[in-house]
């Protein structure tokens, strides 16, 4: 993911600290454990040639990658959605390649999500939809991604589309346009998203620290985390990130997704083991991570 890319150079300069726990959360959150949690952990793609040798034996061929991504986490935040509508069949195939309790957490099509109006979508969405509820059991939070250049200004449009969702299904939905997190603008927001039931995600990445908010609009999460190739911050991010679920774990948070990004994805599923290890110590989890082979460890 290059959204929020820095020059090396510059991440030293970033305030990577988390904001503060806002007020907003206590509406949200009732203070208490509850029993159980759903934690997911995952990356963007398992199509990734590097991993070969790494955490993929050596000689899989790219049709048998899910295969092997399936025995190192226990999602996905399905990207190839976004860039095409698939058919039930290629839907199917994928579900019928993992374990019983992974889930793939697909990106809604860009067709309905970055061009044109929203309000002229409920056809193409109700195609999108027809095609992921094949993933069945599997099928994880939908979210919904809204381009960098889609504003406030267009927020009737928005609205008018969040509330003709369907309600069996979860859906997560990703602002970028930076007038989103003006106070009064984000606070509709989040009325509006915890009215219909929708969650909000948190984007952790260098260049846009203001999507990096820390609210919660119900009882979900759902994190994009973006590295930069371990880098020693990348280290003490995850460490504030631990802190923050932990305490969010203890007070009411009832599902937990968080998905590894790097500029080099190369890289991912070294951070996830980093990640795996601190949570699984911090909040007594019992989380999969990656296994890596003979000399596969980098860094």
């Amino acid at each position: 993911m290059d959204f929020g890319k820095v020059p090396e150079s510059s991440l030293m300069d970033v305030n990577f600290i988390l904001p503060g726990e806002p007020a907003w959360n206590a509406s949200i959150l009732n203070g208490k454990p509850i029993t159980a949690p759903k934690v997911y952990l995952g990356c963007a793609k398992w199509g990734r040639k590097e991993w070969v040798g790494k955490i993929y034996p050596k000689g899989t061929k790219e049709a048998n990658f899910l295969d092997e991504y399936v025995k190192h986490y226990n999602s996905i935040e399905l990207n190839a959605t976004h860039y095409k509508l698939y058919d039930v069949t290629a839907i199917q195939k994928w579900a019928n390649k993992t374990q019983d309790d992974f889930l793939f957490c697909p990106k809604v099509y860009q067709g309905i999500s970055h061009f044109g109006n929203l309000k002229d979508k409920q056809p193409l969405t109700d195609t999108f939809l027809h095609s992921i509820t094949a993933f069945g059991k599997h099928l994880g939070p939908i979210f919904l991604q809204l381009s960098d250049k889609f504003g406030p200004k267009r927020k009737e449009d928005l609205f008018n589309y969040l509330e003709l969702l369907p309600h069996d299904v979860t859906f997560f939905l990703e602002v970028r346009h930076s007038d989103w997190f003006e106070q009064t603008l984000f606070e509709d927001l989040l009325l509006t998203l915890k009215r219909l039931k929708i969650g909000i995600v948190i984007t952790d990445t260098a260049g846009r620290r203001d999507c990096c908010h820390m609210h919660l609009s119900n009882t979900k999460t759902f994190i994009r985390y973006v590295g930069n190739s371990l880098h020693e911050t990348d280290y003490t991010r995850i460490d504030n990130w631990v802190d923050r679920l932990q305490y969010w774990l203890n007070t009411g948070l009832s599902e937990l997704y968080f998905f590894m990004h790097m500029h080099d994805e190369a890289l991912s599923p070294e951070l996830t083991v980093y990640l795996v290890d601190k949570l699984n110590e911090a909040c007594n989890l019992n989380l999969k991570k990656p296994g890596f082979l003979p000399a596969g460890l980098s860094g």
